[in-house]
């Protein structure tokens, strides 16, 4: 194992490291806890200290702190590595051995994101007028550095110049999002950014993906050539290879200590809303400016949604909406998304006084009014309704409870608690006047509707969490194998394990290693960063490797067969049944055998 990660595992235990994620309580000699990686009642999720690893009985989580933060913070393992490195104190001279030419597509891509963040941050420096705008809004010095907040100069080509001197290439700076190719067949580029103040968007381990720009002075050419004209007040970076809308939120970096510490979230919609609310000492707030909400609970690109990450951090969540139309329609779309993602959150919602946004409030009223609405806010429900009914002032009533019976109602099948769902029941009446009979009756209309939708979305979540392990562990395995490959003497028989590979995956040999959807780099690397200083422990691990994938691979046949069971028993077609059912034995009998031979 290499010197970083050998000392990065010195200092941070599994224990440490897990239990500053979630609560864990003692069993024996281990610790265990309600799985993060899936939803679950009883715990299943179990650490051990003795092994360094963790492992989880319902979905097949397994791994050690690095895993653990890669699939935790939906980082790869680059920004994991960097993360903890932080956390223990270690540099990490592997990055040091890096040649230009051996670099990932990714890579270079953050290091072009950390340059423009560089030289948007200098040209802040020398613009007294954009310097002056952002204290005019409540920003102090060290807000600002702390953002890192920038301006892009009103002109075409500074920051492509700049970049192309750092030998960034056009595909690079394209790529990035930093720059774009006219519209007109011209070969020569141009920045995206002009005349904005910057706001780096950055992922979990501090890594600048992305930028949201605020345009200033409030006019900016739109097209080459033509003169200046009003522009979007605000210009996100497009999705480019290391930024996905919806893996990310603004200020989660910063904001996810404080959330873990406090045990709930802010949400709100603009940059200097979070900016303010952080300044204010409310560092548990995130912003969904620049980001796009997801109900996705799955791992893409080595990303987790916006949202699900949150949801891991604390199960309580408040949303701040400015009080107009805009703000109430944005929490109308987010807010079902975090209900959705546990029937057990405690999703709250609130809304700030007319005229006002958060920013404002904090900077001209002061942090004590920010600290009331968030006091005063309310589950999304109670919130819902009680805005219907101040609109029904001015509408028709009977509309009004329409509106009520089609949009919050349904809420009500996110809520599994009984108790939970009774006490909602009784407050839309009590507020709206509708009989609890009638709104029973409406919700056992709507039940039956998403019956089928939610059968349809829980097989989907389980195929893609099976995929996901699977995925994972033969990225790891691919990682060794070219590594080993690479070498001029390998310590392992390359050969067996590719075998065993294609009899696993039954998938041809070809195929397998020549897949696309790796950077090969990107693999070698991880595997040399573990074992290239000690490789004693690489056949174990290989082994083990190969173990979990052919679980996994058993427990997605598995899965389809209990489908295919299902199904049966609805068409009451027993014979058919009965072969099923003979054949889940021999799956789990498979999967039995492989976990014997691991303990």
């Amino acid at each position: 194992m290499s010197s970083s990660v050998d000392q990065i595992k010195s200092r941070i235990d599994i224990l440490t490291l897990v239990s500053s994620y979630m609560k864990l309580d003692r069993a024996g000699a281990n610790w265990k806890g309600k799985c993060p990686f899936h939803s679950e009642k009883t715990p299943s999720f179990f650490v051990s200290p003795e092994r360094g690893s963790y492992y989880c009985f319902g979905c097949g989580a397994s791994g050690d702190i690095f895993t653990f933060v890669e699939e935790f913070e939906g980082l790869d393992f680059k920004g994991a590595l960097r993360l903890l490195a932080d956390r223990a104190g270690v540099q990490l001279e592997v990055y040091n051995k890096i040649n230009k030419e051996t670099e990932s597509e990714k890579e270079k891509l953050y290091k072009a994101m950390e340059e423009a963040t560089k030289y948007f941050e200098n040209n802040l420096k020398e613009n007294k007028q954009a310097q002056e705008y952002l204290k005019s809004r409540g920003l102090t010095d060290k807000t600002i550095k702390d953002f890192r907040i920038g301006y892009a100069i009103l002109d075409w080509r500074r920051l492509y110049d700049f970049l192309k001197e750092k030998s960034f290439t056009d595909d690079e700076i394209e790529k990035a999002g930093l720059a774009k190719k006219p519209n007109d067949g011209q070969k020569t580029m141009y920045d995206r950014f002009r005349g904005r103040i910057m706001f780096p968007i950055s992922d979990s381990s501090g890594r600048v993906i992305a930028f949201s720009g605020r345009i200033f002075p409030e006019s900016v050419p739109t097209e080459v050539g033509t003169p200046t004209m009003v522009g979007a007040k605000y210009l996100n970076s497009p999705e480019t290879p290391i930024f996905k809308k919806s893996a990310v939120l603004y200020g989660l970096d910063k904001a996810k200590q404080s959330i873990r510490k406090n045990d709930f979230s802010i949400i709100v919609e603009g940059q200097f809303d979070l900016i303010l609310s952080h300044q204010a000492g409310f560092r548990n707030t995130v912003a969904t400016s620049g980001t796009a909400l997801s109900n996705s609970l799955k791992l893409e690109d080595n990303s987790i949604n916006n949202l699900g990450l949150v949801s891991r951090l604390s199960q309580n969540i408040v949303f701040i909406f400015d009080a107009d139309m805009a703000g109430f329609n944005a929490s109308m779309r987010a807010t079902p998304i975090a209900l959705a993602l546990f029937s057990d959150m405690n999703v709250k919602a609130t809304q700030i006084p007319e005229g006002m946004d958060p920013a404002d409030l904090i900077s001209k009223i002061g942090p004590n009014s920010w600290r009331e609405v968030i006091r005063n806010s309310k589950h999304i429900i109670e919130f819902l309704v009680d805005k219907y009914m101040l609109i029904s002032k001015n509408n028709d009533l009977l509309q009004t409870k329409l509106e009520i019976e089609n949009k919050i109602i349904p809420y009500l099948t996110l809520i599994n608690n009984p108790v939970k769902k009774s006490h909602f029941i009784s407050l839309i009446s009590n507020k709206s006047g509708i009989s609890e009979n009638d709104i029973r009756e409406r919700l056992k209309v709507v039940e039956r509707e998403l019956k089928s939708e939610n059968r349809e979305i829980e097989k989907m979540a389980k195929k893609e969490e099976t995929m996901f392990r699977a995925d994972y562990i033969l990225r790891k395995l691919l990682g060794i194998i070219f590594w080993q490959k690479s070498l001029t003497e390998s310590i392992i028989n390359t050969n067996e394990v590719i075998h065993r590979l294609v009899l696993i995956l039954n998938l041809e040999k070809e195929k397998l290693l020549e897949s696309s959807k790796y950077n090969r780099g990107d693999l070698i690397f991880e595997a040399e960063v573990f074992y290239g200083g000690d490789p004693s422990h690489l056949k174990k691990d290989t082994e083990e490797l190969l173990s979990n994938l052919e679980e996994e691979r058993f427990k997605e046949k598995l899965g389809i067969k209990m489908r295919e069971l299902r199904q049966s028993e609805e068409f009451k077609d027993t014979v058919k049944a009965k072969l099923i059912l003979t054949e889940i034995g021999e799956i789990n009998d498979k999967i039995q055998n492989i976990k014997n031979k691991k303990t």
